[in-house]
Formats: structure tokens, C-alpha cells, sequence
């Protein structure tokens, strides 16, 4: 019978931040359906004509997540019962844009995004450009230490290390982005404001800590 030892190993990473995606979702509800997508449209082409005037590519702005649907309210009728009323069609229309970490760009686009005829909700989102090297180097980290970890514990019972002979892993998504900040400040707030139309941003976000795990299933002597 063949003797194995099965050992997890975990590799660990801490990396900097080097992108900025910011989330952006507009809202709107209209008692038309057609109205509803017309003005949708307008907002989203609004919100490009913004970006354009600081440089972006209208494509840089990219649609995540679109949704038209009913809306209705409760309400209490003459006779106590609860009933619903049709309100109208509400659009959802969430985007995103990404750019370099720069706290002086981010300063301009929301200031621009602010004064613009549009009044998206937005989030901050801070994450790594290239995620496919980092998964990769998480992915050698854990096989390295899975395979210490396996040194170490035949050493400790008098018995050799083998080759491997097989690998599990469960390939789960991993989350390169940190967010550090949850409220940003009063956007019509002028001590904020520079001559060159722009927020005084001064974010350093911390490291982004990621690690993943890998089985692997190695022969003993």
C-alpha cells in the first residue's frame, strides 16, 4: 500500500493598490416605460460628455449591472386594507470606471462628477491591475508551503519526501479590493475645492491582504 501524507499549504500576499474603480449607479423613476429608457440614456451620455471633458474615453465607462422594472407603493385604502399603487418604471443602471491610483485625477473626476447634470451615487473602490499575476503568485506561495510543511512534519516522523501525486484546489474567487472610504465629504463643501476645479483628495489607502489555500497529496517513504 502506498504511504501519503495529505498537507494544506496557504500562500499570503500584501499588495499596494495601483487602480482606482469607481462604482457609479444612477436611479430614476418615470410613469412611462419609453420615458424611463430615454432618460436613461441621456444620463449615461451626460455622464460620458463629463468624463470626456477630463480626458477618458467615452468606452472607459462601462455598464455592470441594467435593470428596468415596476414600482409600486403600499398604501391604506378607505376601507383599512393595505393595497399597492403603480408608481412607475424605475431604471437601475450601475457602472463603473477605472484608472490609475492618483489622488489628484480621482480629485477632478469627482468634482466633475458633482457639478455635472447628473447626480450619480458613486463608490471607491481601490484594487490591483494585473489580478491574473497575483493569483498566480498565491497559487506558488501555497504550493511552497505546503510542500515546507510537508518537509518538515516527514523529517519530525523519520520518513522521506516523496513526489507529488496529486493537487486540490478549489479555485474560489479571491477579493483584490479594499475600500477605505465609506462617506466621502460634503461635495458643495468650497474649502475642499482647488483653483483648478478639483477635491484636495488625500487617500493612502492600506494594503490589500489576500491568501488562498491548495491541497496537495504527497508519497512518503
Amino acid at each position: 500500500m502506498e504511504r501519503t501524507i495529505r498537507v494544506t499549504g496557504k500562500g499570503k500576499l500584501s499588495l499596494r493598490p495601483d487602480q482606482i474603480r469607481l462604482l457609479l449607479e444612477l436611479c430614476d423613476c418615470r410613469p412611462a416605460y419609453d420615458e424611463t429608457i430615454r432618460l436613461s440614456a441621456e444620463h449615461v451620455e451626460a455622464l460620458k460628455d463629463t468624463l470626456a471633458g477630463l480626458g477618458f474615453d467615452r468606452k472607459d465607462l462601462k455598464t455592470t449591472y441594467y435593470n428596468v422594472d415596476s414600482k409600486y407603493e403600499r398604501y391604506q385604502a378607505r376601507d383599512k386594507s393595505w393595497k399597492n399603487r403603480f408608481i412607475g418604471y424605475e431604471c437601475t443602471h450601475k457602472l463603473k470606471l477605472e484608472f490609475d491610483a492618483d489622488n489628484e485625477l480621482l480629485g477632478k473626476v469627482l468634482y466633475a462628477l458633482a457639478h455635472s447634470p447628473v447626480a450619480p451615487e458613486f463608490k471607491i473602490v481601490y484594487t490591483v491591475k494585473d489580478e491574473e499575476a497575483a493569483k498566480n503568485q498565491l497559487l506558488a506561495r501555497a504550493v511552497a508551503d505546503s510542500k515546507e510543511k510537508a518537509r518538515v512534519l516527514t523529517e519530525a516522523a523519520g520518513v522521506t519526501l516523496a513526489d507529488m501525486i496529486s493537487i486540490d484546489y478549489s479555485w474560489g474567487e479571491i477579493d483584490f479590493s479594499i475600500s477605505p472610504v465609506n462617506k466621502l465629504m460634503d461635495m458643495s463643501d468650497a474649502c475642499c475645492v482647488k483653483e483648478s476645479a478639483a477635491y484636495d483628495m488625500d487617500i493612502e489607502p492600506d494594503d490589500i491582504d489576500v491568501a488562498d489555500t491548495v491541497t496537495i497529496l504527497w508519497g512518503i517513504r
